[in-house]
């Protein structure tokens, strides 16, 4: 069964199709709620000396295998003072009542360092006796609760750590929400009326209702990172109300050439449904290339995205047939004065008069755009990769002010101390360890260094190291390298130890260069399949290679504005980020992986349209303008809508989610202006019939992909319908009888 037929079976049977939509969701729902598993925190640690210490930590030291959190105490009469000095006790124990808490280091135990020397700020180190993951929520609350009960009357406490952070995170504005309110406002404006408009909305949210849904359930099996469904939700609505846009257009475009509304079905998801097909499947190869990393928490992302696509692909060709078989001619009712008007094609639109001024000036065009795309990308060349700390947290959370208490009475370094780990087996190896405290204490860098502490079996030391630089300084980082590479290794030449330096920050510099290495691997499976696929489609060499490197431009110039906004610090005050940091290691591969099939999607309706002009007229430059012409208005219309539901999520407290929504929408205002816009008509002229250019023995053995001309036929509905009403009533007699 084809497209056609399949949108011709969801609109004859609408109403079974809408129940069994709706009906899947409440299931799928139900289902989540009872069985649905937990989103993990992004606690992998990659192969290199973070691990190694990690495990070594966990074997020989089982006591200190859970995680820490900081309680911060700050009064301005000291916190010596005898009510201050009772009040914190009392939070203290309370905080050492709580089943996950192994103990709690007292700041007023002798020679503690845990008080600053104005003595106004002190802390109490909290050790869990497991990760913070596997720390409930109800345990979380519990010593936050005791925390902010304790905060007025001259003393304020704040509290950080792993553990801690599931049970303050903020309130998330409803992104998603505003998103869609700004997408019923741009299909408003390019349909101009209500039901055209309500048509993408419906099958948008139903299919994500179920795939955000059914994201609960894949959670019980595959660890599913903690952003995932705001990551799913951001992908899966802006796609999903995009793919309904394409069919809904092509089905008015169809009404208003005279077709039946069954025929006009037919006919839109038998080209632009086949389009949209494929696109969807742009989108899911770039993200199981994530599959290619070895990253455990990247699979849960990719199967994520991947889900949500593939729902809302599927409610595009079966859903929404049944809901325009509901509207019919119907789809242009309620209209909005002076906006409902026509989709005119020709000379007549801006997008061909532009397309025929840019085919006039090619190189001076094409070379202005090269140098807009390069220097917004420029930034993306001093790109650090690394974990933000929680110094870049909004103001007025609990974190983000126990880290600008730490960082005041103590050093930055205090937010994330490094630990050298070593096994030992004898008296004399743990002296070595006792000389490598003083070896570090004298490297430059190196704020603090704790005594040597023995493992419960004597069979392992461990040392922590404070910085003088905080987790995200690239001072810190530098550190790490020195400490790792040179100052250790020479210390311990000769004793037979291997220390191995771990921490938050090492682990990230871990995670940087395990990443770094797998890259190259990633790209070049994506960048492959999709050149394939598109010189399937469009059969040609230049037109796949010209859009691959467009959107790898259009890519590199989103890495650009996320460094300039997150790193720099540029306009970062407009996304509600007052302090810098790194780019969170992970989100350069899969920006990448989103926006290639994301960009993917405009290229291929836009290219598949030129592509079918130029075959009608044989004229290059007139199948660019007349391309452009034809798909301008829709294929804007979709950017905004994926522009503005990415960018409503700029506002998420989350940094990770603040980086995707900017980053994304950058990417797509970019490649629906200067890209398609600017460089495509240029390059396209300059290349002139050689855009189509395929050897003839590679067009012999390639095999047939059409997305757009899709054997639709004369059809006669009626008599069709007729035939099947005759057919069944045949069939009821025969078992009647």
């Amino acid at each position: 069964m084809g497209l056609g037929s399949l949108a011709m079976w969801c609109a004859r049977r609408r109403w079974f199709v809408l129940i069994a939509w709706v009906a899947t969701l409440v299931i799928v729902g139900g289902a989540s709620m009872v069985f649905g598993g937990q989103y993990a925190e992004v606690r992998e640690i990659p192969p290199g000396q973070g691990k190694a210490a990690y495990e070594l930590l966990q074997e020989r030291f089982p006591e200190a295998k859970g995680d820490n959190a900081d309680i911060v105490f700050t009064a301005p009469q000291g916190v010596n003072d005898p009510a201050v000095k009772a009040r914190m006790q009392r939070v203290i124990a309370e905080v050492q009542q709580s089943p996950a808490v192994f103990f709690v280091q007292d700041p007023y135990a002798e020679n503690s360092g845990q008080i600053s020397k104005d003595g106004t700020i002190a802390f109490a180190r909290a050790q869990f006796k497991e990760r913070g993951s596997d720390v409930t929520l109800a345990q979380a609350k519990q010593v936050v609760k005791a925390v902010q009960a304790a905060n007025g009357g001259g003393l304020t406490v704040a509290v950080t750590g792993p553990a801690i952070q599931k049970a303050v995170q903020p309130k998330a504005p409803a992104s998603e929400a505003f998103g869609v309110l700004a997408a019923i406002v741009i299909l408003l404006i390019a349909f101009g009326s209500v039901v055209a408009m309500g048509t993408p909305i419906i099958t948008a949210l139903l299919g994500l209702g179920v795939g955000l849904s059914g994201l609960t359930l894949i959670a019980k099996f595959v660890d599913v990172p903690n952003f995932a469904p705001q990551l799913a939700a951001m992908i899966g609505l802006g796609v999903g109300i995009d793919y309904a846009l394409f069919i809904v257009t092509r089905y008015k475009q169809e009404l208003e050439r005279g077709h039946e509304p069954m025929d006009a079905i037919r006919v839109s998801l038998g080209t632009a449904g086949r389009a949209v097909v494929f696109a969807g499947c742009t989108v899911v190869i770039s993200m199981f290339g994530l599959f290619f990393m070895g990253v455990q928490f990247l699979y849960g992302l990719a199967i994520g995205a991947i889900f949500a696509v593939l729902v809302v692909m599927f409610a595009s060709i079966t859903l929404l047939p049944a809901v325009l078989g509901f509207a019919g001619r119907a789809i242009d009712r309620w209209q909005i004065p002076g906006l409902n008007r026509k989709d005119h094609q020709g000379v007549h639109t801006f997008s061909y008069r532009w397309s025929r001024q840019v085919q006039c000036h090619p190189w001076p065009t094409a070379l202005i755009g090269l140098i807009i795309m390069c220097a917004l990308a420029y930034p993306a060349l001093s790109i650090r990769l690394g974990f933000s700390d929680n110094g870049t947290l909004p103001k007025g959370e609990t974190v983000r002010a126990a880290y600008d208490l730490l960082s005041e009475g103590f050093g930055p370094g205090y937010n994330g101390p490094f630990i050298v780990v070593a096994a030992v087996d004898s008296p004399e190896q743990f002296a070595r360890m006792e000389q490598l405290r003083t070896t570090l204490q004298d490297t430059p860098g190196v704020a603090s260094v704790g005594p040597a502490f023995p493992a419960p079996g004597g069979n392992a030391a461990l040392i922590v190291v404070t910085p003088t630089t905080s987790p995200q300084d690239p001072k810190t980082v530098a550190l790490v390298r020195n400490l790792r590479d040179t100052v250790i290794p020479n210390a311990m030449q000769g004793s037979g130890i291997e220390p191995q330096l771990g921490g938050f920050t090492a682990v990230g510099i871990d995670f940087s260069t395990y990443l770094a290495a797998r890259l190259p691997v990633f790209i070049g499976v994506v960048l492959a399949l999709s050149f394939l696929l598109l010189m399937l489609v469009f059969r040609s060499l230049l037109v796949p290679l010209k859009a691959v490197i467009m959107n790898v431009l259009s890519i590199a110039a989103a890495y650009g504005v996320v460094v300039a906004v997150f790193q720099w610090g540029w306009f970062g005050q407009l996304v509600g980020i007052d302090r810098t940091g790194p780019i969170e290691v992970f989100v350069p591969m899969l920006l990448f992986a989103i926006l290639f099939g994301l960009s993917m999607d405009y290229e291929v309706f836009l290219l598949s349209r030129v592509r079918e002009e130029y075959e009608r007229t044989g004229d290059n430059g007139q199948g660019v303008a007349d391309g452009l012409a034809a798909t301008a208005r829709v294929i804007t219309a979709a950017a905004a809508i994926m522009i503005a539901v990415f960018l409503a999520f700029v506002f998420d407290s989350n940094r990770v989610i603040k980086l995707f929504g900017l980053g994304l929408a950058s990417a797509i205002l970019i490649d629906a202006t200067i890209v398609r816009l600017v460089l495509v008509p240029a390059t396209m002229e300059l290349l002139g019939k050689a855009n189509w250019w395929l050897p003839g023995w590679l067009d012999r053995i390639l095999p047939q992909l059409n997305i757009e001309n899709a054997d639709i036929g004369d059809l006669d509905v009626e008599e069709e319908l007729e035939r099947e009403h005759a057919a069944e009533t045949a069939a009821q007699g025969s078992v009647g009888q």
